[in-house]
């Protein structure tokens, strides 16, 4: 509510707490392609986006679904290995397009050490697009979903809660506990497609 002659109402989307317009305009003025990743419970989406005075233009885009329609990716997608290689994916058709850099647009969230985005960001890095970022946000140890491999193990393998809280995985067709592996391979597959290297069926 207004309460004074200089009070200005904030435009709309910051008041429903999508764009940040102060950080927008800073990127904006860049001239450099914005590297937007966003997550969701059950997926991860990654885009390079450049800016144009009749609107933002997205040059490439991956989604982590693509990860289970073409490189046979069984495990969850809203998981911290699938958001990698979901970057991994991005990032590597990016530089097929001849994009070289870009920065990291987080968006309104609040940015904290080993988040989904940070691993987002660490696979477009590792595909070869130049992204300024800070190594301490990431932790590469997890990329690879051995804490999910080890939590199984604690678990132990085939017991009630095991069942129960992998249920999504065992219906899936992969064993927790295998995760790394299948990381390796999907990865490994990705990389292969854009080398124009046949699968492993």
């Amino acid at each position: 509510m207004a309460k004074n002659a200089n009070y200005r109402v904030r435009l709309r989307r910051r008041r429903e707490g999508k764009t940040d317009y102060q950080a927008r305009k800073a990127m904006v003025v860049s001239s450099r392609p914005r590297l937007v990743t966003r997550g969701s419970l059950k997926n991860a989406t990654v885009q390079i986006i450049k800016a144009k005075p009749e609107g933002d233009y997205v040059l490439v885009a991956a989604n982590s679904k693509e990860l289970i329609k073409q490189f046979g990716w069984k495990a969850p997608t809203g998981n911290i290995p699938s958001a990698y290689l979901t970057g991994l994916l991005c990032g590597l058709k990016a530089k097929k397009s001849g994009i070289k850099e870009a920065i990291l647009d987080a968006g309104l969230g609040s940015p904290t050490r080993g988040a989904r985005i940070f691993a987002m960001l660490n696979g477009v890095v590792d595909a070869g697009v130049d992204v300024p970022f800070s190594e301490e946000k990431l932790v590469k140890e997890r990329i690879k979903g051995e804490q999910v491999a080890k939590y199984a193990k604690e678990l132990g393998i085939g017991s009630e809660e095991y069942n129960q809280k992998f249920a999504a995985y065992l219906k899936a067709g992969i064993a927790p506990e295998k995760l790394p592996e299948h990381f390796t391979k999907v990865k490994a597959d990705i990389i292969a497609s854009f080398k124009g290297e046949k699968k492993d069926e």
